[in-house]
């Protein structure tokens, strides 16, 4: 673990947000406006397609920022998710095998877990911040909760059994952006992106080992990715990423990983 929090203390910028207006500028008017807005619990998430024919839903609970308005802050960000992993009691010789292919996906995918609270966002030059087309730096870092699947003889009661064990995970990486619109409508630009990104999760071995109980594991996984994505208001917003390992986990050796992703925003 200290290893892990040491290449996240190297990765992660603290970054001061600023904003066109300051609150000593904001009127009466505005000031009424956003006391009356109301809070974006549940506004948005995703719906992952993962090449295994995975399929994970994420909803965004809340979006925090800690620190001082304007000034100095974090973004804490709150996800609770949902799997489809087709936990499949293929029987062989008494035991149960393949249970934990999903955790292939979900070890090196940011935003997997059952909950998942992480900081994460992008840190741009502040003479760039207005303009389409720019180049920043994107970090994520958190702690979520996975699920295993408990593996052993089929006479075991604890086999089959789902267990839930923390992992700490972060990434960072370039991230490049510029407009995007629909041929009929230049008003409505929205962005392209690209991004490249490392990966890196750790795992208590003890943790692991209460669902694989043979496995011979340190509980620590890195890998890369690459993606781009596309977003338009009230048009479209998907992203497809391509990630491999460095180090593959033991669990399944399947890869590269293809993700396609669709993002959905409820209206307030």
């Amino acid at each position: 673990m200290k290893k892990l929090f040491v290449l996240v203390f190297i990765f992660f910028p603290f970054t001061i947000f600023s904003q066109a207006n300051t609150l000593n500028n904001i009127t009466v008017k505005e000031k009424t406006e956003k006391a009356n807005l109301k809070p974006e619990v549940f506004s948005s998430g995703f719906i992952d397609v993962i090449n295994n024919g995975q399929v994970n839903a994420s909803a965004r609970f809340i979006k925090l920022y800690i620190g001082e308005p304007n000034k100095f802050q974090i973004p804490l960000t709150f996800y609770g998710g949902v799997s489809s992993n087709n936990f499949q009691n293929n029987n062989t010789g008494g035991q149960v095998t393949k249970s934990n292919d999903h955790l292939v996906n979900q070890y090196i995918n940011p935003f997997s877990g059952l909950v998942n609270v992480s900081v994460e966002g992008i840190a741009f030059r502040k003479r760039d911040s207005l303009k389409i087309t720019k180049v920043g730096f994107i970090y994520q870092l958190g702690e979520r909760v996975l699920t295993g699947i408990r593996i052993g003889d089929i006479r075991d009661p604890k086999t089959g059994r789902p267990t839930n064990f923390l992992n700490s995970f972060a990434t960072a990486g370039i991230y490049l952006q510029t407009g995007a619109w629909e041929k009929t409508n230049n008003k409505n630009v929205g962005t392209f992106w690209v991004i490249a990104r490392y990966h890196y999760c750790k795992t208590n071995p003890k943790q692991i080992k209460e669902f694989l109980p043979n496995i011979n594991t340190n509980g620590l996984y890195h890998g890369y990715s690459t993606g781009f994505g596309v977003q338009i208001n009230n048009l479209i917003d998907i992203k497809a990423i391509y990630y491999k390992y460095s180090k593959a986990p033991e669990i399944e050796y399947g890869l590269p990983i293809y993700q396609f992703t669709f993002h959905y925003t409820m209206n307030k």
